[in-house]
């Protein structure tokens, strides 16, 4: 236990410190997205409190924050409204069944990214290319920037033409928007000059502080966290302490319809949830230069998102921008996590009152600093040094994850990135050719052989002019895949076609092998009893424990 407590504390006032501050900024941001996702805002409070505990405790990476993330919370939107619409079709007719089948969403969202964890699938981000993570960052931070001017709005409920209710936003105008905009700056203001004076208070609380008893004692009409929530459609901040959802037992049809029903949203939800948070476990790696433990994370991630849907909460992932917060006011340890969870149960059950008073202006200025913190400004600075296709990735994975979503932008990247690897070393492929003094002509190959240079591997043989006798040397070769070996046995087949004999050189001992199976006529082309050469095989399908005398051709 007291192991325990030391790794979880390496500054416990730091982390208190930070965990607090990133709860206060927790809150419109998950309220928001719940908003947007269509449920009460306590349930996406109770999701943040549920996951973020999870996480802290057993994550893979200390002071990542993790909550209720917008990411996560628009794909649910369509299988709610859905959901509704198949709850009345029951013979028992069920009103907010959306929730129901959230709720049995998320749970199997959980357990997808607990086999993800288990399986090591975790590791896998490391293969994301730093252009891929530079685009994640910018185009979070403008997605962030811009959820904040959408703050600065008023929501009323008004009747469509199609007579049906629905919350329409106005911007804010005149004296109020002047207010609002000056306290934001004020904020701001704050943040940026108390870490000239001092760094031993946290500069995000004491200026949500510092603004908050600003509006409350000069009387200013300004929109706060209360009237947010009550404007979106809430009832406040008040809520109870989460408990097991027996209402999800009793009510949802636990059948091979329901499952067909979530499990595309669950796959999109868990793959997008992991890909957030293990890129914000990166993004957290880069920031304090340690290494944090991507299959863990996977585990805690789905253990969060399992207990959140069994205690009615909605899932989540990480949050890259309250995760930047946190380990800009310090928070280093696990103790922060936990304080952050902590301290908002506390806001929801006890201090509801104290909180619905804090001036949103506070927090956008809070969470400005951290776009302006977030963002990779270098990114300008080296767009003209970097190669254009790394330039093109970057712009074009901030562009995608602004208009579309991250998993989209992600995968876009990398899939771009992949392509634009595999070009360039298609074309290393070279041949160097010369004559022994018996006439034998020697191609002597250098670079990788794998499925993009095969074709250009093909072009340096001359088969119908070439002598009699030719050997191939792969000394200086890579084979790397499955459609290099068929090359070579398709360029085989040709040579004793036109009656010529070939001979294969310093090929290693497992690609010798895969040969002999493909085909028996390898046995009279490769040249044996020489030391194996200065690589392997790449992708070894197979362990090769027995010596190539004991295969039977």
């Amino acid at each position: 236990m007291t192991n325990f407590i030391k790794k979880i504390t390496p500054n416990a006032k730091n982390d208190v410190l930070a965990g607090i501050t990133v709860s206060l900024a927790m809150i419109p941001e998950v309220v928001a997205f719940a908003f947007v996702a269509q449920i009460d805002p306590l349930v996406a409070l109770s999701g943040a409190f549920i996951i973020g505990l999870i996480t802290a405790i057993f994550g893979g990476r200390p002071g990542l924050i993790s909550g209720a993330a917008g990411a996560v919370a628009v794909i649910f939107v369509a299988m709610i409204a859905e959901g509704h619409s198949k709850g009345m079709l029951f013979d028992t007719p069920i009103d907010n069944m959306g929730y129901f089948y959230l709720l049995a969403c998320v749970i199997l969202m959980g357990i997808i990214q607990v086999f993800a964890g288990v399986l090591k699938l975790g590791k896998l981000v490391r293969l994301i290319p730093h252009p891929v993570m530079m685009g994640f960052v910018n185009g979070l931070a403008i997605v962030i920037f811009w959820a904040q001017v959408k703050m600065f709005t008023h929501k009323s409920l008004q009747v469509s033409k199609a007579g049906v209710n629905e919350y329409v936003s106005t911007f804010m105008q005149g004296t109020e928007l002047y207010i609002m905009i000056g306290l934001v700056a004020l904020t701001m203001t704050i943040i940026w000059v108390i870490p000239k004076i001092t760094k031993k208070i946290p500069a995000s609380l004491t200026a949500i502080l510092i603004t908050t008893l600003i509006v409350v004692f000069s009387g200013l009409e300004v929109s706060t966290v209360g009237s947010y929530i009550i404007e979106g459609g809430g009832k406040g901040l008040k809520g109870e302490f989460p408990a097991p959802n027996l209402e999800l037992w009793q009510n949802l049809p636990f059948n091979l319809d329901t499952l067909r029903f979530i499990f595309p949203f669950a796959i999109l939800a868990a793959s997008v949830g992991l890909i957030e948070s293990l890129m914000t476990m990166n993004l957290v790696d880069e920031l304090t230069e340690t290494r944090g433990n991507g299959n863990k994370e996977c585990i805690a991630q789905g253990a969060g998102n399992i207990v959140s849907g069994l205690f009615g909460g909605t899932g989540g992932c990480g949050m890259i921008g309250q995760t930047v917060i946190n380990i800009n006011a310090g928070g280093r340890g696990r103790l922060s996590g936990i304080m952050m969870a902590i301290t908002l149960l506390t806001f929801i059950l006890f201090t509801d009152k104290f909180i619905e008073q804090v001036p949103i202006a506070a927090l956008i200025g809070v969470m400005f600093m951290m776009v302006i913190e977030t963002f990779a400004w270098s990114s300008f600075r080296i767009l003209k040094k970097i190669p254009k296709s790394d330039a093109f990735v970057l712009i074009t994975v901030s562009a995608v994850t602004v208009i579309f979503d991250l998993a989209i932008a992600v995968f876009v990247g990398v899939i771009i990135s992949a392509l634009v690897f595999a070009w360039e070393n298609a074309r290393r492929i070279r041949a160097r050719k010369r004559f022994k003094e018996d006439g034998t002509k020697i191609y002597e190959i250098w670079g990788p052989l794998f499925f993009g240079s095969i074709a250009t591997f093909n072009e340096k043989f001359d088969i119908k002019n070439d002598p009699v006798k030719v050997e191939i040397d792969f000394i200086e070769a890579r084979i790397s895949d499955h459609s290099a070996i068929e090359a070579i046995f398709a360029l085989v087949e040709k040579y004793q076609a036109a009656n010529k004999q070939i001979i294969l050189k310093h090929l290693s001992e497992d690609c010798k092998v895969l040969l002999y199976k493909a085909s028996p006529i390898f046995k009279d082309v490769i040249e044996e009893n020489i030391d194996d050469p200065r690589y392997h095989l790449a992708a070894n399908p197979e362990k090769f424990t027995k010596p190539l005398s004991d295969y039977n051709f």
